[in-house]
C-alpha cells in the first residue's frame, strides 16, 4: 500500500513539475511613459507594444524596435489584420481607432468609436474588427474594408479584453459586473451574458477554440475557467496578484495569466481532468499585460523599471512609484 501512495504522489509531483518556462530574452525600448496591451503577428515576426502617444513595432527576430505608429492619442489596444494589410490602434482620449498600413506603418483612417475605446478584436467570419469601449460600455464594429463604422451597440457594463471563437461570436468579459458575454458578430448583438462567480472584475481572457473554454484572469488572485456550451465556469485554479492579460497555447494546452503586482506569470493546464496551476514564473513588478505566440511557443509582456514610490499624502490614495526613463522594454518568456 505504502509503495502505492509513493507511487502515486511521485505521479502527482511529475505532473506538477516546471513546464520549463522562463525570460529568455528582454527587448529595449526605452523612452517613457506607460502601456496596456501588446499583440503579437507571428507570420510576420513582430510585436506591437503600446506606449503612451506610441506603438512600438519590434522584429522579434532582430530583437529590436524596427518602426513606430505615432501621433496617437492614450493607446490602449492593437488587433491586425493581415488578409487586409492594415492594423487597428484603440484611442482612448480621442475615441476613435487608428488605422494603419502594416508594411509602411503611414496612417490610413481614424474613425470615430464609442468613449475610451480599450481593447480590439478582429473577427474572422464576418471580417469586421470590434472595439470596446469603457467609458460608454458599448462596442463598435468597423469595416477593415471601407475603414468605415458599421455601428455601436450597448453591452451593458463596462468591457475588457475580447476573444473571438472563430465561428462567428465574441467573448468579452464584463468587468464593472463580473460577467461574461457573448456576441453574434454578424447581428452586431448580444446572445447570452453569464455570471463569473466567483471571479471579481474580469479582465483578460483568452479562448481554447477546440475543447470549447474561455479562461478570464480576475482581481481575486484566480483564473475563472467558463464551459462555452452552458456559459458556466468548471474551475477557478489560482494565479498571482494583479493579473490583466490571459493567453492560450492550443499546441501546449496551457492557459497564461500575467500578474502585474507580484511580478509573475502562472501557468495553467489541465492535468487527470483537472485545472490547476502547474508553474509560477517570475518576470518583474508591473508586468501586466501579455500576449502569446501560438507559432513559436513564446509569451511577451511588456515591463519596466520603477523608482521609489513618493511619499503618501494622509487621505489621499498612496501614488504609484515612477517609471524610470528609458527603462520600457519587451519580457520574452519561452523555453
Amino acid at each position: 500500500m505504502k509503495k502505492l501512495l509513493i507511487a502515486g504522489s511521485l505521479l502527482a509531483l511529475a505532473a506538477f513539475a516546471s513546464e520549463g518556462f522562463k525570460v529568455v530574452n528582454k527587448i529595449h525600448i526605452g523612452g517613457t511613459g506607460g502601456w496596456d496591451y501588446v499583440a503579437v503577428d507571428p507570420n510576420a515576426n513582430r510585436v506591437y507594444a503600446s506606449h503612451a502617444t506610441l506603438v512600438e513595432v519590434v522584429d522579434t527576430n532582430a530583437g529590436k524596435v524596427v518602426g513606430q505608429i505615432t501621433q496617437l492619442h492614450g493607446v490602449h489596444g492593437v488587433a491586425v489584420a493581415p488578409e487586409f494589410g492594415k492594423g487597428f490602434i484603440t484611442n482612448g482620449q480621442s475615441n476613435s481607432v487608428t488605422i494603419f498600413d502594416l508594411k509602411t506603418l503611414a496612417k490610413v483612417g481614424e474613425p470615430q468609436t464609442g468613449m475610451n475605446p480599450d481593447s480590439v478584436c478582429f473577427e474572422p467570419v464576418t471580417k469586421h474588427i470590434f472595439t470596446f469601449n469603457g467609458k460608454s460600455n458599448d462596442s463598435t464594429a468597423i469595416d477593415p474594408k471601407t475603414n468605415e463604422v458599421i455601428k455601436s451597440f450597448p453591452l451593458g457594463g463596462k468591457p475588457e479584453e475580447c476573444a473571438p471563437d472563430g465561428t462567428g461570436k465574441i467573448y468579452v468579459n464584463v468587468e464593472d459586473t463580473s460577467e461574461i458575454i457573448e456576441i453574434d458578430a454578424a447581428k452586431t448583438t448580444i446572445t447570452r451574458r453569464a455570471p463569473l462567480a466567483p471571479c471579481d472584475s474580469p479582465s483578460g481572457i483568452a479562448i481554447d477554440q477546440k475543447n470549447k473554454r474561455l479562461f478570464s484572469v480576475c482581481d481575486n488572485k484566480m483564473m475563472a475557467i467558463t464551459d462555452l456550451a452552458t456559459l458556466k465556469v468548471v474551475a477557478t485554479p489560482p494565479i498571482g496578484a494583479g493579473p490583466d492579460g490571459a493567453g492560450f497555447d492550443p499546441g501546449l494546452g496551457l492557459a497564461f495569466s500575467s500578474n502585474g503586482a507580484d511580478g509573475t506569470l502562472s501557468i495553467v493546464k489541465q492535468v487527470n481532468g483537472k485545472w490547476d496551476t502547474v508553474d509560477t514564473v517570475p518576470t518583474v513588478r508591473g508586468a501586466r499585460t501579455m500576449t502569446v505566440d501560438t507559432k513559436n511557443h513564446r509569451i511577451y509582456l511588456l515591463a519596466a523599471e520603477y523608482g521609489p514610490a513618493p511619499a503618501a499624502v494622509a487621505g489621499q490614495k498612496a501614488p504609484r512609484p515612477p517609471i524610470l526613463p528609458d527603462s520600457f522594454n519587451v519580457l520574452v518568456v519561452g523555453k
